[in-house]
């Protein structure tokens, strides 16, 4: 059998010197090119066209080509023959990735279709990016296997590794199990945002691509796929996923060839329909995918959060300062040119939003309204304001529903769709406020506890709920965001009417707030966790569930910027949390507000288009003082950790005492409190702090603190209703 090795380049520099090298090899193997007119195959074409028939107008403009550059149209033709009139087994290549390569071009048109079919209706995802070049060449290979006329093939290719799991790429992935009956992965790693190029141990994690001049390599993370197609009658695909981290994973693969059970190596996976076909193998708890999805327990999809895009225009920490710049904003009398020299924003033209046509509309339609200055939840625990309108484009995305649902009494369950850090933390939030897109990483949602304002009910319960409701589509009065299975689930317990009883309408969700904050929870079912909209077990016993609720309930107040909370922010304060983030000064004595409140440590510099980047700061790490112990058991301090920090402000002031977990606690991809500092550096803020915001840093380590003394109870609550679970299905 004749064996035959192609190659398809794009760009004319590598193109040659894939010439060069080649003929150089054949030349030391003894085997050169006979003449000028014996080449290798390797042709200049783009590699994702020519696999059909040219239409009439590409036709049209091969003729052009040919009579422009004859020599580009014989290179044309001989790769053409090749794409066209080959059986291709066996593909390799390390694909370009690039996220911004934008819908694909005409010739090009249609060629990843496969993988976004269904993606909105079958498995609700809205957002993805599957135009990615790689995906294109990965649908290129797919395509020739699948056209092999012995159906055998192999394809093998280096790519970004965002297809293992995210869900974005479950068609994809779908479509490889059922094109391919043996598949290879190998997680390379090295990626910048997802695990900020460490290792679990926190190791140096650098790109497979990586080199003595370029230690860090890629940005992007990277895997190998090794997908065959055995032509065999196979009942099971089998799928193989393996890890590979730190500075010698590139040694480490090679060696791994020479392993003599190579298939050992690796751990088996099993893409399932729960799991989004995932290839990752799925750490979860025996029974989780049995438990009810977060989505499943709302009669109401959840919303987005609000987008600004409009540089900080729309919010601020200064409500005076907002107010007066959106008065300026809303006065008909101050004209285009006088606005623009306020300085107050909305001047420039942002995502979709023409500044001067959009104020004009504005000014026709509305006027300033002091009830639409409200608090905002930026981050965890980072509460603004803002002013909100629903009228577009002055917000980018204003979720009119979110605002809707915005009222006195109504809070709202935050969590996202998926996980896009490995060091994620706890993938919930909880506010009464409105909230933003990424107040949790990548996309945070939120779950109004009650509805009102004629809420859109999915069309699944509508019939249930309005005989519940009494038959109205649309009402005035709050009534509880529970799925007609999860309003089913409290009648078995013998807990009715949530609608007109609103403890009973939120014990499911302070429930699943505590289940949400348990480590034990979210260590056991990491992956199922990362990959989707979290599940809840919910407990066959009605008093396992108020227990439950109940510590979700403490929760919610320490979580909820908007509430003092008696011993930990207001009232006599816990003996455990009197010495926690104590503002302090170097040599001893008290500051003075007027001059030594500056934050300059180095937390937060402006980066490229306004976008704060974190800085390392100044911190110490240490051991307990005698005094800080004071009210501490062992058994506390351990959930706190073994150190405690001083952090500081500048050289002369410094928050004493703040455990180094409750310096590092994570909330949806966030460390809580560096991320606040970031923001409020002296440059970037254009002041000193206040000493309301140095008590709000004390406030917020005492209520992280609180949390974390509550862990070992969220354990054994979660334990508790694991061994008694209600079968959501």
């Amino acid at each position: 059998m004749e064996l035959l090795v192609f190659g398809f380049e794009i760009l004319t520099a590598p193109f040659v010197v894939a010439h060069l090298q080649l003929g150089l090899l054949l030349q030391s193997f003894g085997v050169p090119l006979q003449d000028e007119t014996e080449r290798v195959g390797v042709y200049l074409t783009n590699a994702l066209t020519g696999w059909e028939p040219p239409d009439e107008e590409a036709k049209r403009r091969v003729q052009q080509l040919a009579l422009n550059f004859p020599e580009l149209q014989e290179e044309r033709d001989a790769a053409d023959s090749v794409k066209r009139g080959k059986p291709i087994l066996v593909v390799l290549g390390n694909p370009p990735y690039n996220a911004y390569a934008g819908v694909s071009p005409r010739q090009e048109e249609g060629l990843v279709d496969a993988y976004k079919e269904g993606l909105i209706s079958q498995w609700g995802i809205k957002k993805f990016n599957l135009d990615d070049l790689y995906v294109r060449f990965f649908r290129v290979a797919e395509n020739c296997i699948n056209k092999a006329a012995i159906h055998r093939g192999v394809v093998c290719f280096i790519s970004n590794f965002s297809y293992l799991g995210d869900p974005s790429y479950v068609v994809m992935r779908q479509s490889f199990l059922q094109s391919f009956d043996e598949l290879w992965f190998d997680s390379l790693n090295g990626d910048s945002r997802e695990t900020g190029k460490l290792t679990p141990e926190g190791k140096p994690d650098p790109s497979v691509f990586s080199s003595e001049y370029n230690r860090e390599g890629i940005r992007t993370g990277t895997s190998i796929a090794l997908m065959v197609q055995t032509g065999l009658q196979k009942t099971d695909t089998t799928v193989r996923f393996r890890q590979l981290w730190g500075v010698n994973k590139r040694q480490e693969l090679l060696l791994s060839l020479q392993a003599k059970n190579f298939n050992a190596q690796y751990k088996p996976s099993k893409p399932i329909t729960e799991t989004r076909f995932s290839f990752r193998p799925s750490d979860i708890s025996e029974h989780y995918l049995e438990w009810a999805k977060l989505t499943d327990i709302c009669a109401v999809a959840p919303s987005n959060g609000l987008m600004e895009k409009r540089g900080g225009a729309l919010i601020d920490i200064d409500r005076n300062a907002l107010e007066e710049r959106m008065r300026a904003y809303f006065d008909a009398d101050i004209g285009w040119e006088a606005y623009q020299k306020l300085g107050y924003g909305l001047v420039k033209p942002q995502a979709r939003f023409d500044p001067k046509l959009t104020r004009r509309k504005v000014l026709l339609s509305t006027s300033f309204d002091k009830r639409r200055l409200l608090r905002y939840a930026l981050r965890p625990f980072e509460t603004r304001w803002c002013y909100y309108s629903e009228i577009r484009p002055i917000w980018n995305e204003s979720r009119p529903f979110l605002w809707k649902q915005c009222w006195e009494g109504n809070k709202f369950l935050i969590t996202r769709f998926k996980a896009a850090k490995d060091d994620e933390g706890t993938p919930f939030y909880f506010t009464p406020c409105l909230s933003d897109d990424h107040l949790l990483t990548p996309d945070a949602v939120a779950i109004p506890l009650q509805l009102m304002n004629g809420a859109r009910i999915r069309p699944q319960e509508q019939l249930s709920l309005l005989e519940v409701l009494g038959g109205k589509p649309e009402v005035d009065r709050p009534f509880s965001n529970l799925s007609t299975s999860a309003r089913q689930y409290l009648a078995n317990l013998g807990l009715s009417n949530p609608d007109e009883d609103t403890d009973t309408a939120l014990l499911i969700w302070m429930h699943a707030l505590a289940v949400g904050y348990s480590p034990a929870y979210l260590q056991q079912n990491h992956d199922g966790i990362h990959q989707d909209f979290p599940r809840i077990p919910l407990p066959k016993s009605r008093d396992l569930l108020i227990v439950s609720a109940n510590l979700g309930k403490e929760l919610a107040l320490l979580l909820d910027t908007e509430v003092k909370v008696i011993g930990v922010t207001t009232g006599p304060i816990r003996s455990e949390l009197r010495s926690i983030a104590v503002i302090s000064r170097v040599g001893g004595g008290q500051l003075n507000p007027d001059n030594e409140l500056a934050l300059t440590a180095g937390w937060g510099h402006a980066g490229r288009e306004g976008v704060t980047m974190p800085g390392k700061g100044k911190s110490q790490e240490r051991e307990y003082l005698a005094d800080e112990l004071k009210g501490l058991e062992q058994s506390r301090q351990d959930l706190l950790g073994k150190n405690t920090l001083d952090i500081y402000l500048n050289e002369l002031a410094y928050w004493k005492n703040i455990p180094t977990r409750v310096w590092d606690y994570t909330i949806g991809g966030y460390q809580v409190i560096k991320k606040w500092l970031s923001y409020r550096e002296e440059p970037l803020l254009g002041r000193s702090l206040t000493v309301e915001e140095v008590r709000e840093v004390r406030d917020m380590a005492r209520r992280i603190t609180a949390i974390l003394l509550l862990e070992k109870q969220l354990d054994a609550n979660y334990e508790a209703i694991k061994q008694t679970t209600y079968d959501w299905k």
